[in-house]
């Protein structure tokens, strides 16, 4: 389930899922502190570290207990829902413990680990080609109870978000994602990508300029600050650059 009970500061509706219950692994019977929500490494990690590259499955418990909140709603922003969810968690997961050694300490913990899902979330992304997807919500749950309208029109919107960003190609997608929903700044999505800081810009300009013009034409967001320069869709332009068909058939997300 969604919970958008409040917007990113450009007016985007707030995408977080709340966690389903994955269990930690079975070895795992020690405790971590939780990785902080924006970002950062908790207390520990360097010796945390140290005994996963030695491959100890209590510390790889732990490392997987402290991250795991924080890679499933970076995972659930990026795939746009619960589609793929789980499997992209567990493998982010199984490339870390089976990289961890290669970690060389220049990123932090975290922003390494999120370059992992940011990468699992393209091959995912990538599967499922070009061909949109609709946003949808469950009917069912849609209360008549007036007190539950407010969360029942902001899951329709979190929908339709989700749904527009299906229309964008994957590269330009997670970085539009990673910077105007989750608000990291555009160093550690360079990081997190494997590009350049201006490759990045360059992706988030022409992800920004698709996504708003069709925010535009949706009268789902009427009423909504778009911002100045968002036109409406032209069914003939794909919102990329001439010379930009590269960058996103091959090399590095």
């Amino acid at each position: 389930m969604v919970t958008a009970d409040r917007r990113s500061a450009n007016g985007i509706p707030a995408l977080a899922p709340e966690a389903p219950a994955t269990p930690a692994p079975a070895a795992a019977t020690d405790s971590a502190p939780a990785a902080d929500p924006g970002h950062g490494d908790p207390p520990g990690t360097e010796a945390l570290l140290a005994a996963c590259c030695r491959g100890e499955p209590q510390a790889q418990g732990a490392l997987y207990r402290a991250y795991r909140s924080q890679i499933l709603g970076h995972l659930y922003r990026l795939l746009g829902g619960p589609h793929d969810l789980e499997d992209a968690l567990q493998d982010t997961f199984v490339e870390a413990f089976r990289s961890i050694g290669r970690f060389r300490g220049d990123a932090k913990l975290s922003t390494w680990l999120h370059g992992i899902a940011v990468h699992i979330a393209l091959r995912r992304l990538r599967s499922r080609g070009r061909q949109p997807r609709e946003g949808t919500v469950d009917e069912s749950t849609l209360a008549a109870d007036a007190l539950q309208a407010r969360t029942v029109e902001a899951r329709r919107q979190v929908a339709r978000v989700f749904a527009i960003l299906e229309h964008l190609p994957p590269k330009k997608r997670v970085v539009f994602v990673l910077h105007e929903i989750d608000g990291l700044p555009l160093t550690e999505i360079a990081q997190m990508v494997g590009a350049p800081q201006i490759t990045v810009r360059t992706r988030l300009h022409y992800a920004r300029k698709e996504f708003f013009r069709r925010v535009a034409a949706d009268p789902a967001f009427d009423g909504y600050d778009i911002p100045t320069g968002a036109a409406p869709v032209d069914p003939t332009d794909d919102g990329e650059p001439a010379d930009s068909t590269a960058d996103d058939e091959g090399g590095r997300p």
